[in-house]
Formats: structure tokens, sequence, C-alpha cells
């Protein structure tokens, strides 16, 4: 069963293999780097609402699996991408928001869709056809793996309660993180 953010983050770290992720800025890169530091994850450490884009352009330029792992309050910043992403629509891209309903890493104050706002419905009406929606009363785990094996580009919603998981700060810099999942994005 999934409750937080954090534990969403360990059930997708156990379904991956050579897929490049596209980790939201803040705790949950965080999170991701505690449970399982891997080249191939890009650690976003700025730029709120922008994972969506830059794991767009990577999956263009890449036939590996591309996964952006995003945030409720960061889609909501940038509801543009959902146009954007749908328009491009890769076959490659699997977008999966956890939506705990605040801005976890700012001091958790509630997002739109804690009032009821659907990601999934405006993902479905910007043109991403494969969008839906997850609570953790759902089987979460069989989901997301068919989801991302999967080709063709798909949006899946996980609901969660809010909740940090304490952490320290990822101990590299921004500098390393690019170099080190360039070098993974290329195969080495």
């Amino acid at each position: 069963m999934t409750n937080i953010r954090y534990d969403t983050l360990e059930l997708v770290n156990s379904l991956l293999e050579e897929e490049l992720v596209v980790c939201n800025l803040g705790i949950p890169s965080q999170e991701l780097y505690a449970i399982e530091d891997r080249a191939s994850n890009f650690y976003m450490l700025g730029s709120m609402g922008m994972v969506s884009s830059i794991a767009l352009g990577l999956s263009l330029v890449t036939d590996k699996t591309v996964i952006a792992l995003d945030g409720d309050g960061s889609v909501l910043m940038n509801l543009g991408s959902l146009t954007t992403v749908a328009r491009q629509n890769p076959e490659n891209f699997k977008w999966i928001v956890i939506d705990n309903g605040v801005y976890g890493s700012t001091g958790n104050q509630s997002t739109h869709s804690r009032e009821g706002a659907s990601l999934a419905q405006m993902a479905r009406a910007a043109g991403i056809r494969d969008s839906l929606e997850l609570t953790a009363e759902q089987d979460i785990q069989s989901v997301l793996k068919k989801r991302i094996k999967q080709r063709g580009l798909c949006f899946t919603v996980i609901k969660v309660e809010q909740g940090n998981m304490s952490t320290q700060r990822i101990p590299y810099d921004p500098i390393f993180i690019r170099n080190r999942f360039k070098t993974a994005v290329r195969g080495g």
C-alpha cells in the first residue's frame, strides 16, 4: 500500500531497469536519492515545474524509456506542458505524478488538487489519451509495471497522503549530476 510520496518512490524504483528518470526538485529528489542513487536518475535541484519539459526533451533524443517523476504542485505550475507533451506524443515518455495535495517541499500549502482539481482529467483534456488516477487501495504496483513497460505516452497520477521522509541533501553538485546522467543516457 502506498501512503506517502516516499512509499510511491520506493515502489517506482523497484520497477526500474534501464529507464531514465527525471525527478521533481527538492524533497522528492532527496527521497529518491535516499532510496537508491542511480546514475540514470536526474535529480532536479531547482526549476520547479520543469520536470516534464526536461523529460520531454530527453525522450525526443533517445529510444530509452524516460520517466518524469513529478508532483501535483509542479504540474500545476506548468500546465502548458500537458499540451506540449500531448502534441509531441513520444512513445517512450511515462509521466508519473505523485499527488499529495500539497507543496511538500515548501511547507505543505494546499494545491488545487486537494480541492478537487483532477490532474488526470486535465491531461486527458490536453490530449494525453492514456491518463489515469490511482489510489492506495488499488494495485498500484501491477498497474505501474505494465505502464512503464508498454509503448506509448501515458500519464499516471498516484494519490497519496501528505508527508515527507526525513532525508539528507544530495551531496552532488549540479554539474556532477548532469555529467553522470549524460553518461548514463549515452549508455556509458
